[in-house]
């Protein structure tokens, strides 16, 4: 279980949504970011009949998990993740965002038929300066709980990503707390 919201925690914070004007989707597109992570858009392609975007997060130029993204005009969400030669279906998907413009005071929440839930909320603006510039970000705060009566185990953590329309997550604050920021 640890391990699935640490993979949810890895997609959050390279998270599109469903216009590539607004949220970069282009196969190629690549993030690189200071804790050795690097994230690329792929081709699109249909998996379990579904139209994804995978996502790719490499560490050390070995690719360690891979997030399907189905872009919709009512936003992003999270279809599965391939980690470990094992793909983990989310039916339904986790909505990672909802339709743009993202605005302050916006919130949504998603539940998978497994009992994953994410919770979404931005939170505000920010300005802040990375080694890859300076911004006003939009603060997005996002809550994964596992678990609950079906298991009788409960399990969450809490992220923060600083989004940036058409460039993408620009720094993010892990569940411990660690900051990482985009370089490039």
């Amino acid at each position: 279980m640890r391990r699935s919201l640490f993979l949810l925690a890895l997609l959050l914070p390279p998270a599109l949504a469903a216009s590539d004007t607004y949220f970069p989707n282009t196969p190629g597109t690549q993030w690189r970011y200071s804790n050795g992570e690097t994230q690329q858009a792929g081709r699109p392609r249909v998996i379990q009949g579904v139209n994804v975007v995978p996502v790719g997060h490499s560490v050390g130029g070995k690719l360690v998990s891979e997030d399907y993204l189905e872009y919709r005009a009512d936003g992003v969400f999270l279809r599965g993740v391939q980690a470990g030669g094992k793909l983990n279906w989310y039916t339904p998907p986790l909505q990672v965002y909802p339709a743009s413009p993202l605005a302050p005071g916006q919130v949504w929440t998603t539940t998978t038929g497994s009992g994953l839930r994410l919770s979404g909320r931005v939170v505000g603006t920010q300005a802040l300066r990375t080694q890859s510039g300076s911004y006003n970000a939009l603060v997005v705060r996002s809550e994964v709980a596992a678990g609950g009566a079906a298991t009788g185990v409960q399990s969450s953590s809490t992220q923060y990503a600083y989004f940036v329309p058409g460039l993408g997550v620009v720094r993010y604050q892990t569940a411990d707390g660690s900051m990482v920021d985009l370089l490039r």
